[in-house]
C-alpha cells in the first residue's frame, strides 16, 4: 500500500514540474501519428500508379506507417525523460522478438508469408486461383490471411503461410480460362459426324473463343455402354471477373451441344441394367453395368 501512495505521489509530482514538456510530448505523439498516416497514404498511392498489384503498396505502405510511428514513440518515450526505458526497449528487443516469435509463431509464419507474397505478386485482386483444392477469386489480403470468395459464395479465409507452402494455380494469370465436359453418345450413332456437328456448333456461341484458343472436341472413351467425346473451350476472363458469367457460358455450350446432337437423330444412353435368371427356380439376379 505505501509503495502505491509514493508511485501516485511521484507521478502527481512529476506532471507538476513536467506538464508543459508532458503536454508538447503529446502533441509530438499526435502530429507523428497523423504525419505517419500521411505518409502511408502517399506511399500507397505511389506504388499503387507504380505497380497495378494492389496487394503490394498496401503490405509497404503498412510497414512504412509501422516503422514511423515506432520511432515516435521511442522519441516521445526520451523526451519525458523515460530515455534509460527506451535503452532497456532496444537492449531487450532481440530476446523479445525472440520469445514473440517462439510463442506466436503461426502468427509470425503468416506475417513472413504476406509479406512475400506482397513482394512476389503471385495474384492480383479478383484473380481466380486454387489452393489445396479451394478455387475462389482473391478479395483482399491482410498481414495473417487472404480472403477468398469461392464460386459457391463463400468467404474463406486462407492462411497465407499455406498459400505459401503449397502448389497456387492462378487461372486468369493471362486472361484465358479452359472449361470443359464429357457427352456420351450411343455406338450405333456415328461419332466422327457428332465431334463435327459439335464442332460447328461451338463456333456459333458468344464467349467461346477461337484463333489460338479455338475449341477442342475428340473422341476421349469407349465406355460399357457409350462413346464418350470430350469437349473443351476458352473463355476470356480480362472480359469480365464474375464467376458466374463463365459458368453461363459453360451451360449455353453444353445445352447447345445436346441440343444439336439430339436434333440430329443422336441418342443420349442412360445405365444399362442387365438381368440374368442362373436358374429357373433361383431368385433373379441384377447385374448393374454403370458408365
Amino acid at each position: 500500500m505505501d509503495k502505491t501512495v509514493q508511485f501516485y505521489n511521484d507521478v502527481v509530482q512529476y506532471l507538476k514540474i513536467n506538464y508543459i514538456n508532458l503536454g508538447l510530448t503529446i502533441l509530438f505523439i499526435v502530429l507523428g501519428f497523423i504525419i505517419a498516416n500521411f505518409i502511408k497514404r502517399r506511399v500507397r498511392k505511389h506504388l499503387a500508379n507504380k505497380s497495378p498489384n494492389y496487394i503490394t503498396s498496401t503490405f509497404i505502405s503498412q510497414i512504412v506507417s509501422f516503422v514511423i510511428k515506432t520511432i515516435v514513440i521511442l522519441i516521445s518515450l526520451y523526451l519525458i525523460g523515460l530515455d534509460s526505458f527506451t535503452n532497456k526497449i532496444l537492449a531487450g528487443a532481440g530476446l523479445l522478438t525472440f520469445v514473440i516469435g517462439f510463442a506466436l509463431k503461426d502468427i509470425g509464419e503468416n506475417f513472413l508469408a504476406g509479406i512475400i507474397l506482397a513482394f512476389k505478386s503471385p495474384f492480383k485482386l479478383d484473380d481466380l486461383i486454387e489452393v489445396n483444392d479451394i478455387i475462389g477469386f482473391v478479395k483482399d489480403i491482410s498481414i495473417r490471411e487472404t480472403l477468398i470468395k469461392t464460386r459457391d459464395g463463400k468467404d474463406v479465409f486462407l492462411p497465407n503461410a499455406i498459400i505459401l507452402k503449397n502448389p497456387l494455380q492462378n487461372y486468369t494469370i493471362d486472361g484465358f480460362l479452359r472449361y470443359e465436359f464429357v457427352v456420351g453418345i450411343a455406338y450405333e450413332n456415328d461419332a466422327t459426324k457428332a465431334v463435327h456437328l459439335i464442332s460447328e456448333e461451338l463456333i456459333k456461341i458468344e464467349g467461346v473463343l477461337q484463333g489460338d484458343k479455338k475449341p477442342s472436341v475428340t473422341i476421349d472413351e469407349l465406355s460399357t455402354n457409350t462413346i464418350n467425346i470430350k469437349v473443351q473451350f476458352w473463355v476470356d476472363t480480362f472480359k469480365t471477373t464474375r464467376s458466374s458469367e463463365h459458368r453461363t457460358i459453360r451451360s449455353q455450350v453444353m445445352n447447345d451441344v445436346i441440343a444439336r446432337l439430339v436434333a440430329n437423330d443422336y441418342s443420349m444412353p442412360a445405365t444399362i441394367i442387365e438381368v440374368k435368371n442362373y436358374e429357373s427356380n433361383a431368385p433373379l439376379k441384377v447385374d448393374v453395368n454403370k458408365e
